[in-house]
């Protein structure tokens, strides 16, 4: 791990067009956390490596490890419809046919209810107004749920390749809830993030973040212009698929404890770590467990986590699977790929130096081959979280 060539790398990103950018590496017993660039382009405050984030999707993995010590303590059965614990909500056939694990590994059939919250998305090209008029609009799960369930299937349930869709999630917040008689928020609080010793993870209480963070600057693929920020937004319409805000050095910590076993037992993680083919929202596919990623780096090992983005910030957490290499990197710019003429997006010099700081975090040389890292160089598909 050469401290030097992170910072580089670090600095490629920032130079390419990100704002801010801070990391933190770890290998073995060392630890390495840099920052590049500012938290705010207005004032020129420089961002911070120990800054917090608004992690997105990330808060998957944290969701699902909830749901398998429910799983453990024999509240929840994995192989059991929906139905069976919340008729109400997911009714009649897709309520006996969807069951709990098709949720968490999005092969469910059920669409995201994203574009229907945010209807401006469904433009081409997309715009903006939306973002506008929610971004103190309070949600309730039930009503973004409903949006998914009306909205034209995806799929059948229990197919041999997924969908990704947030509304997967919201349900499984529900179920979490049903099942332990507390709010979702509290019992991820107690049982993971107090039970893996987070000291900077929290859910948000109000649309602004607590403590020192960047803001947070959203392009949507260049239909905003300059980005705009939206560090101060109203979460609800995420909750428990993408709403959790931490720090690198925390994330590292988390991926490493679940990965050990000190979160769920062996054979809950090993039930997370099966992957299936999952179309992401940006359109690729991605080896998909139950909250978890796969991606493998050819010369350094098999990689678990995952990726997250809300409005202008972006996150990626990777742990290698004997624990030992780590990265967890923020940047506050997402959505920056504008499409050329054809309609394709452009990659831009920022994809590229994500993926030399990538390649560098992960295996400590330029040269090696990221492999699928390739494909988590921008967490910004095309809707929201991912």
């Amino acid at each position: 791990m050469d401290p030097a060539e992170l910072k580089s790398a670090l600095d490629g990103v920032h130079r390419a067009g990100v704002p801010g950018v801070y990391a933190e590496v770890r290998d073995g017993d060392r630890t390495w956390r840099g920052a590049s660039g500012v938290a705010d382009v207005s004032t020129g405050r420089p961002v911070r490596p120990d800054m917090r984030q608004r992690v997105g999707s990330i808060t998957k993995t944290f969701t699902a490890a909830a749901i398998m010590q429910q799983v453990e303590q024999g509240r929840i059965r994995l192989d059991a419809p929906i139905g069976d614990y919340l008729p109400e909500l997911v009714p009649g056939e897709r309520g006996r046919k969807i069951t709990v694990r098709m949720l968490l590994n999005h092969t469910s059939g059920i669409p995201d209810y994203i574009p229907y919250a945010f209807p401006s998305l469904r433009k081409s090209p997309a715009g903006p107004e939306s973002l506008d008029a929610n971004r103190f609009r309070h949600f309730s799960p039930d009503e973004l749920i409903e949006m998914g369930l009306e909205a034209p299937p995806t799929g059948e349930p229990g197919g041999r390749t997924g969908v990704y869709s947030n509304t997967n999630y919201l349900i499984l917040g529900r179920l979490l809830e049903r099942v332990t008689g507390t709010t979702a928020e509290r019992y991820i609080t107690r049982h993971i993030i107090e039970r893996a010793g987070l000291r900077h993870t929290a859910f948000p209480d109000g649309p602004r973040i607590k403590g020192p963070h960047p803001r947070m600057y959203e392009a949507l693929h260049g239909s905003i212009d300059p980005p705009r920020d939206y560090s101060v937004y109203d979460m609800s319409w995420v909750w428990m698929t993408a709403d959790l805000v931490s720090t690198t050095e925390d994330l590292n910590r988390f991926f490493r404890k679940l990965l050990a076993g000190e979160i769920v037992g062996k054979s809950s993680l090993a039930e997370m770590q099966r992957t299936i083919p999952v179309r992401a929202l940006d359109g690729t596919t991605i080896h998909y467990g139950l909250g978890l990623h796969k991606v493998d780096a050819p010369g350094c090992g098999t990689f678990w986590g995952h990726d997250g983005t809300a409005w202008g910030a972006g996150t990626l957490s990777l742990t290698r699977a004997d624990g030992k290499r780590q990265m967890s990197v923020a940047i506050n710019l997402t959505r920056w790929k504008a499409a050329d003429s054809s309609g394709d997006p452009r990659h831009p010099s920022i994809d590229e130096a994500l993926e030399t700081l990538y390649r560098q975090a992960m295996c400590g040389d330029r040269n090696a081959e990221a492999g699928d890292a390739s494909r988590v160089s921008a967490p910004a598909p095309p809707s929201a979280t991912s």
